[in-house]
């Protein structure tokens, strides 16, 4: 009887071990599912977000300067950080309404690091080229994007326009144009725009005083760069355009990055309002080719659109925090952006998590025969 029992119970343990052998095999394996699934900011440390961070940091501190050295007022109650990146609320290059704390969550320096992991989202690669158009509305995303393609090794082709909606670069005395000027002179950025307009309605300031427009004009004709007067839409995407694939020379054109709401970029069609925050890998294009804008023009081109202009989204999404005060230093906190490959990860977890429950409710009188 005794032997009875002894066989028994190594027959149990033996069981046990293979029941035991069982969990390694399937733990190794979820372990192995979830490296491969796990998203490439898990695989790989943060350095490139945090100098992208850390540049733009650089480049609102040589702002900043800039305002203070040639006595420029900051006003606490717009711009309490003192970033010199938000505007009035209107002024004669004021062309829309726009968010006074989405302007100032956008001088987060860590945002860009949000815009290079979009850039990698959007398959850019280093030594790539990314086309960029700029309106004045967040002269920050300007320094975000700048930044990111800087750490990533990637070469930016990029078109300002002047016109700004409320709390951007609207000052007609610290344009735009002037902040990439503080940024040149500065070290910050080594390239030049590709060319400037002067935004507002039909991208040629319809809507500004004679007076103003004449010293806008005055502005970037002594800048030296190209001056883009175009009102009709079809001349200025295909102006724009040319520029863009030009400019790449034998470089990949892998995205064009937009940043506000400038009329050549989005184009006349309300399909534009279908865009996604951040990267868009297929665009739904208008039929009324007379509408398209520069994204519609770059998406017939199997182009990566990647759309930075509702901000809270964007925030929401990446995890940033929204209007900070003070701003948070170049690398604090982390990207949390919701992808498929989170889901993935999810996924593998509830399978696992099930699995090993499966076998244990199974062989659970193996378990406790042993035990006893």
């Amino acid at each position: 009887m005794n032997l009875l029992k002894g066989q028994l119970k190594s027959c149990s343990g033996l069981a046990k071990d293979r029941v035991v052998l069982t969990c390694g095999i399937i733990s190794l394996a979820a372990f192995v599912a979830a490296r491969a699934l796990l998203p490439e900011e898990g695989r790989h440390d943060q350095r490139a977000k945090t100098e992208a961070a850390q540049i733009m940091e650089r480049a609102i501190a040589a702002v900043r300067e800039h305002c203070i050295s040639h006595g420029m007022q900051f006003d606490d109650a717009l711009d309490p950080n003192h970033t010199g990146l938000v505007g009035l609320e209107y002024s004669e290059i004021t062309t829309t309404v726009g968010s006074l704390e989405a302007k100032r969550t956008t001088t987060n320096p860590n945002m860009a690091g949000v815009v290079l992991q979009l850039l990698e989202e959007a398959g850019v690669l280093p030594g790539d080229t990314m086309a960029v158009g700029c309106s004045a509305s967040f002269p920050a995303l300007m320094i975000a994007t700048l930044a990111a393609s800087k750490a990533v090794g990637v070469h930016p082709v990029m078109i300002l326009s002047l016109g700004a909606s409320s709390f951007g670069a609207t000052r007609d005395d610290f344009t735009l144009l002037d902040i990439y000027g503080v940024l040149k002179n500065s070290g910050i950025v080594d390239i030049s725009p590709a060319g400037v307009s002067l935004g507002g309605a039909k991208d040629v300031g319809q809507e500004y005083e004679a007076e103003m427009k004449a010293r806008l004009v005055e502005k970037i004709r002594l800048s030296g760069f190209r001056f883009l007067n175009q009102a009709d839409l079809q001349r200025n995407v295909s102006e724009r355009m040319a520029i863009y694939l030009g400019s790449a020379g034998n470089r990949r054109v892998a995205a064009f990055v937009n940043i506000g709401g400038n009329y050549a970029n989005l184009g006349a069609s309300p399909l534009v309002l279908k865009l996604n925050t951040g990267v868009n890998a297929l665009v739904s294009i208008p039929a009324a080719r007379e509408s398209h804008g520069v994204v519609f023009a770059m998406a017939e081109r199997h182009i990566a659109v990647i759309h930075l202009l509702h901000i809270k989204g964007l925030a929401l999404k990446y995890g940033l925090p929204w209007d900070p005060f003070p701003l948070p230093k170049a690398g604090d906190g982390t990207l949390q952006a919701r992808s498929t490959l989170s889901i993935g990860l999810g996924i593998v977890a509830s399978v696992y998590f099930s699995v090993t429950v499966l076998i244990f409710v199974l062989h659970r009188k193996t378990f406790f025969r042993t035990l006893s």
